[in-house]
């Protein structure tokens, strides 16, 4: 990734405070775990859960505590977690820019998939770990569709290939939702791509027709202490 171009990133990836936002930490202690606003999930319809690998501890704080139900997508893992007191469908195909079979894998867009599970037109809850496949299954997705996400916690991967397209996410993105964190994966650290200490990093996105602005605070937003390493055993990166 070009300097310019992570410079660029790193301004816009500059966080905000809302005053209507009360933070708490979905999933696992560490990796796999991610800040959401409790209080502005109340009236989701359903939760889309991309990247499961071997567990959905997100997708499962999350049905338990609002008694919906999680559709996880993984077209690489055999396996099905499960969630006591709480509800998932997975489904073993992947999201993608459009519907294709890739090795024999089978890949349908975010619209598509929301639209099969009779999702269409519901607040939903969002979350991806999808190693860089965010890019083009976003850039796919109308704005209409986006806008039904009320909260978009997601980890973002740099890729080389895709600078320009990342930018123009990031910055789309920005028009419909209020970025409200940001932490870096100390898997992943590594000052090739300074300013930005890591290529791989969780964020939050808010929908702006939920979260109100709070224009008085400081920007970038005080650093929650509900963020953690996502290896334990390691410092955060840049410490």
């Amino acid at each position: 990734m070009a300097l310019a171009t992570r410079q660029a990133l790193a301004a816009e990836l500059t966080t905000v405070t809302l005053k209507n936002c009360t933070l708490r930490r979905y999933g696992s202690a560490n990796d796999g775990g991610y800040l959401m606003c409790e209080n502005l999930t109340d009236n989701v319809g359903a939760a889309y859960s991309y990247g499961i690998d071997t567990e959905d501890n997100w997708g499962c704080d999350v049905s338990r505590q609002r008694r919906v139900v999680v559709h996880q997508y993984d077209c690489f893992t055999p396996h099905r977690p499960r969630c006591e007191g709480g509800r998932f469908d997975f489904h073993a195909d992947c999201v993608g820019p459009r519907r294709e079979t890739i090795e024999g894998k089978p890949f349908d867009t975010l619209s598509a998939q929301i639209a099969q599970n009779g999702d269409a037109g519901k607040p939903l809850l969002v979350k991806m770990d999808i190693e860089g496949a965010e890019w083009g299954s976003l850039a796919a997705t109308s704005n209409e569709v986006l806008d039904r996400f009320v909260q978009l916690p997601m980890e973002l991967h740099l890729r080389q290939a895709d600078e320009a397209a990342i930018l123009a996410g990031v910055r789309r993105l920005k028009q419909q939702f209020y970025l409200v964190n940001v932490h870096y994966n100390n898997w992943a650290c590594d000052a090739a791509f300074a300013p930005l200490p890591a290529p791989a990093f969780q964020t939050l996105w808010v929908n702006k027709r939920v979260g109100v602005l709070d224009t008085a605070a400081p920007s970038p937003a005080p650093v929650s202490s509900l963020n953690a390493p996502d290896n334990p055993n390691k410092p955060e990166c840049g410490r």
